[in-house]
């Protein structure tokens, strides 16, 4: 082998076979099948037919992890009376996580312009982050409210199903790249810059911590009672449901909107054919009849 300080660029990734990692284990279409079942079934979620390798990108590990040779067999683990803890573990890897601060930024103006000059003095605003992965969009509308509502009291959830990012969202430590979107004033007033053993990174100031809340939730399931809002958000995640799990998915969440309420969708998403009972504002805007 070529020591490595003798090897050109174009050569950097060749190895031999001997120090290449371990051999993953492949997926057979019936265990595939199980596992698009098991996905739909547990989340709502619906995996493409052509995204077996993504199953063994994001399973492999597991599988090498508890020395098994077959999906069919880490399927089965799930499927045990000791398999709960892996079951998040697994449901945890099948998400998509991809959320960034003040994403979409047409909603946090529609916020600022059409509702949140309507929240009379000394009321309470409650707004729902669904879905909101490692918090930054439950943390950009605490930052909106916080700033916009000096005169009344507000208050944010936000709620996951994988309980690995509601861990990341409660922390509120991210790097400092991802502050970009975050306005400079916004920046200033409501996030501290690491220091020391944090350095690169910041935090959300604390006072907006308190005041916002994170739970894991599978919207898929009956949730618990959270109260009622006068926003839920749940953006970017309806493109990963069919039409029957967005309706299920709605039955859970509309119920929980104050008379009036806004529903926010992603500019991606869509509830076309779908029965929900709301009223569309815009494209991605629904609202709740007044009663």
């Amino acid at each position: 082998m070529i020591p490595t300080s003798q090897r050109r660029p174009e050569d950097q990734a060749l190895e031999s076979p001997a120090a290449a990692g371990p051999v993953q284990v492949q997926i057979t279409d019936a265990e595939f099948a199980r596992v698009r079942i098991l996905a739909m079934r547990l989340a709502g979620i619906t995996i493409a037919p052509s995204k077996q390798a993504l199953i063994i990108g994001r399973w492999g590990g597991r599988l090498a992890q508890h020395g098994l040779s077959t999906y069919d067999a880490y399927l089965a683990l799930l499927s045990s009376a000791q398999g709960g803890a892996e079951l998040q573990v697994a449901l945890d890897l099948l998400t998509t996580n991809e959320t960034s601060f003040f994403r979409e930024p047409k909603h946090f103006e529609f916020l600022k312009k059409e509702v949140l000059p309507g929240v009379r003095r000394g009321a309470r605003l409650r707004l729902w982050s669904a879905a909101c992965s490692t918090g930054e969009e439950a943390y950009s509308v605490a930052m909106l409210l916080a700033a916009e509502l000096p005169h009344a009291e507000w208050d944010v959830l936000g709620t996951d199903i994988s309980s690995r990012v509601i861990k990341t969202a409660r922390v509120a430590l991210y790097d400092l790249a991802r502050a970009q979107q975050i306005p400079s004033d916004y920046l200033r007033r409501f996030c501290l810059k690491g220091q020391g053993p944090q350095a690169g990174k910041f935090r959300i100031d604390h006072g907006l911590r308190e005041r916002t809340e994170f739970q894991r939730a599978n919207l898929n399931e009956p949730l618990a009672d959270f109260g009622r809002f006068d926003v839920v958000m749940l953006r970017n995640v309806m493109i990963y449901f069919d039409a029957q799990t967005k309706e299920r998915v709605l039955k859970h969440l509309v119920p929980a909107l104050k008379p009036g309420g806004y529903f926010i969708i992603g500019h991606c998403d869509t509830l076309a054919g779908v029965s929900h009972g709301l009223t569309m504002c815009s494209s991605s805007v629904y609202r709740k009849a007044q009663q």
